[in-house]
């Protein structure tokens, strides 16, 4: 696979979808082709497991949380992932397996080295080429409490021990997941992730991802 594969972490609340789109929109203005997904909900299928596990009326355990989120992981690796990844376009995926690191492993105390291996088996062994983790205590998190999804609803804590996972996981893997500040204003965060992209793309220029000569 000769496309370049992107995704962008965090916990609830630290600015991902508004990321994604700027990051989605600069890419796009340089010519590149490019494949936005995100997880849960890339797909039809996954739209409907979207609803089911972050539905606040329902109660679900951690291991049934854990599979809800394997399965739509699994239909959007097979579904857009990987073919995009062979079109050699850039893909960009809001959430991917270090959520379910830091979620249900460090968030729910699931069993890491287990989440890792059932990851690899969902995904079918592709990684990431760069993580861009948005790094924002769990007190600053910006929620709409009148519209809190299921895993929203769990409190400033369980927050905190997800943003911890994400920052021992960066710390772990430092060459693909790069700690990002959130709490600053919208327009610096984006030029910071665009700085970060922007290194990538000169050491691993994609294939095919390029249309036309950007500005």
């Amino acid at each position: 696979m000769a496309g370049i594969f992107i995704t962008i972490e965090g916990i609830d609340g630290s600015g991902k979808t508004t990321q994604a789109r700027l990051l989605v929109d600069w890419l796009n203005g340089l010519g590149y082709r490019v494949r936005a997904t995100r997880e849960p909900g890339g797909t039809e299928a996954g739209k409907r497991l979207r609803k089911l596990v972050l539905s606040p009326e329902r109660s679900i355990s951690p291991e049934a949380e854990l599979f809800l989120y394997l399965a739509d992981r699994a239909i959007n690796a097979s579904q857009v992932v990987r073919p995009a990844l062979a079109e050699e376009s850039i893909v960009l995926c809001e959430r991917h397996t270090d959520s379910t690191l830091a979620y249900q492993g460090y968030g729910r105390g699931l069993d890491i080295a287990l989440l890792r291996r059932l990851n690899t088996i969902a995904t079918g062994g592709v990684k990431p080429d760069l993580t861009l983790v948005l790094d924002l205590p769990a007190a600053k998190a910006r929620l709409d409490e009148a519209r809190l999804d299921r895993l929203e609803s769990e409190g400033s804590e369980f927050l905190a021990r997800v943003g911890d996972g994400f920052r021992e996981l960066a710390a772990g893997e430092p060459d693909r997941m790069k700690l990002i500040d959130a709490s600053g204003d919208v327009r610096a965060v984006h030029e910071h992730i665009v700085a970060l992209v922007c290194e990538l793309l000169e050491k691993q220029p994609p294939s095919g991802a390029r249309k036309r000569e950007g500005p």
